[in-house]
């Protein structure tokens, strides 16, 4: 019996996979726990218009990451901090700080996951940080760390 997988089954697939398997398995295992449903011809229709619905989204989200990393590659972006006599700042500038600050200076909305700092910014200074958009798309963007006026 061809059925089509609803969920990740350990020794047989993964979900979506379309697997030809033993009717009583499937009729005593499968289909009971809701691990599979059988494969009909409307069942293959569906998962196809599903997958290329899924493979549009995946080419949009690619499209609008590699805009948005032409649109923001090598600019540079003002933090303000409060900071001491020697350049030293008052705690520091984090992820969140330059999220804020690429929204305020290009009006793009980025998630702190996305930016690549390897330890927070404790110094005035310019320094280049990495903008993960998309798996397969990059960016720098160079931050600069002013005093506070």
């Amino acid at each position: 019996m061809k059925v089509v997988l609803l969920q990740d089954v350990k020794g047989l697939g993964r979900k979506g996979d379309i697997k030809d398997v033993a009717d009583g398995y499937a009729r005593n295992f499968l289909l009971p726990k809701g691990l599979a449903r059988e494969a009909t011809r409307e069942v293959l229709n569906q998962i196809q218009q599903q997958e290329a619905a899924r493979q549009r989204r995946a080419r949009q989200e690619l499209e609008q990451a590699r805009s948005l990393a032409q649109r923001l590659d090598g600019r540079a972006v003002e933090v303000r901090a409060r900071a001491g006599e020697s350049g030293r700042l008052f705690g520091s500038v984090t992820s969140q700080d330059v999220v804020e600050a690429l929204a305020r200076t290009f009006g793009v909305k980025i998630d702190r996951k996305r930016v690549e700092l390897p330890e927070p910014l404790r110094q005035l200074g310019s320094y280049d940080v990495v903008l993960r958009l998309h798996p397969e798309v990059t960016c720098r963007v160079t931050v600069v760390v002013r005093p506070e006026a």
